[in-house]
């Protein structure tokens, strides 16, 4: 259980001098000046969502709610904002705290959907972490009710907002290298952070104090608590996370779907270690995308490695070079770009090749900074101010779960976008659709 301590927003604001009040008994809401500040609520705190909240403090917002299904994992974020009052449940923080602007969601994979579309139905704007959604229908929900609501969405994915995608799509755009027929993205991951290829526990030991089982179990079917699952250990199960793709191949393979305008795949195959397990994703995939000609690009062919898999090496490479464990490249008619991991910075391989080659002209604005754009943009209330939002990053999404299916179903998979079905697949619809625990699913 945890111990509710409110601050008054009042209260609090005295300290500072000023006084902070809900926006919406404020005359021309709709037009609140750039300068004002964000009242943010944090749900899933105890990781990756305690350092967003981090960054957004000291871009000046203010953090006054924290929510977490584990007291204990998310003791520190408690600890650095004494004055928020805090929440085991989100359904009770957005429907008690109406003052709130803007929520962030850190939760496991398999949570953010329900958490995201509750916040933007309760009005509040959304930055949820990567991956966007735990399935394809999700995703569409989620895009849709954003458009709907008219709030902001981003979705973590902060090297969307780096130079490197940019340099990537002025480069190709630009015909440096000529048509594009053919990219490779890859990781190291998963192994060296997270594990896979496990079978299901058959110890139950205890429910430790500190958590809430049922909120962290939130939609997915119900099972017994073991620590195999949480804190940090759920990206390789199927019912909790999506695997390499939804927690690298989001950010790696980004250059490729922003810079070829690739859209939605007309098919996935998966090549994985063997067997398979039933709940659990493999210890490596190769994945084979297949998407078709886009206005005047050809049809493209990208392919994902993971789990110490690595693609052919680039005939250009020079021979004391070496891969590094995350990247892309992309093959032209007329030479290859390698790029770094997290939407790293681009080059023309052979580096003497860099050297002698002029570069197209940048023409693409560049971003304030990724949590600073979400930032104005809720300001604002400029819903493409957020470049990683739903927008964007919906059909992204989508794109990598395709990919899941393949790997999770074991076979080709011929992917009917505008119908959103596997055509060839009838099995996959639990997975393309999936079924929630009552009260937490996503009400489509």
């Amino acid at each position: 259980m945890f111990h509710r301590r409110r601050f008054l927003a009042a209260a609090a604001a005295a300290v500072a001098g000023f006084q902070i009040v809900p926006r919406s008994v404020l005359p021309g809401a709709d037009q609140e000046p750039p300068s004002q500040r964000l009242n943010i609520a944090g749900i899933g705190v105890g990781g990756q969502g305690g350092g967003v909240l981090r960054q957004l403090a000291e871009l000046g917002q203010n953090v006054v709610a924290l929510c977490d299904v584990d007291s204990r994992y998310a003791a520190r974020a408690f600890q650095a904002y004494p004055q928020a009052e805090t929440f085991q449940d989100y359904r009770v923080l957005l429907d008690r705290r109406r003052d709130i602007d803007a929520v962030v969601i850190a939760t496991p994979d398999h949570m953010h959907a329900p958490v995201t579309v509750a916040a933007l139905r309760a009005g509040k704007h959304v930055y949820v972490e990567k991956p966007m959604a735990h399935s394809i229908e999700e995703a569409r929900v989620m895009t849709r009710v954003a458009q709907q609501t008219g709030l902001v969405t981003q979705v973590g994915n902060a090297g969307h907002a780096g130079e490197g995608l940019r340099l990537t799509r002025e480069w190709i755009q630009g015909g440096l290298i000529g048509a594009v027929r053919e990219v490779h993205c890859w990781s190291d991951r998963p192994g060296t952070f997270w594990k896979q290829n496990m079978e299901r526990p058959t110890e139950t030991p205890p429910v430790p104090d500190s958590l809430d089982w049922n909120l962290w179990l939130g939609g997915a079917p119900e099972r017994p608590y073991h620590p195999v699952y949480c804190p940090r250990a759920w990206r390789g199960w199927f019912d909790f996370g999506t695997g390499a793709m939804g927690d690298m191949a989001v950010h790696n393979m980004d250059p490729a779907f922003y810079a070829l305008d690739l859209g939605l795949p007309v098919m996935a195959e998966a090549q994985t270690s063997q067997p398979l397990m039933p709940e659990s994703y493999p210890a490596w995939s190769i994945i084979t995308y297949h998407f078709a000609a886009r206005g005047d690009q050809p049809a493209v062919k990208v392919i994902w490695y993971d789990g110490g898999k690595l693609p052919p090496r680039p005939v250009e490479l020079e021979p004391h070079r070496q891969l590094a464990d995350n990247g892309i490249y992309f093959v032209g008619e007329r030479g290859t770009i390698l790029g770094g991991g997290w939407s790293g910075t681009p080059r023309l391989i052979p580096e003497s090749r860099m050297k002698e080659t002029q570069l197209p002209p940048k023409s693409i604005p560049r971003s304030i900074g990724h949590h600073a754009e979400w930032i104005r943009a809720c300001q604002q209330r400029k819903p493409e101010g957020a470049q990683a939002g739903f927008a964007y990053s919906g059909p992204y999404t989508e794109s990598l779960l395709v990919g899941n299916l393949a790997l999770q179903l074991q076979k080709p998979i011929e992917w009917d976008a505008a119908a959103m079905k596997a055509v060839n697949a009838p099995e996959a619809e639990p997975l393309i659709r999936k079924k929630y625990r009552a009260g937490f699913g996503i009400e489509a």
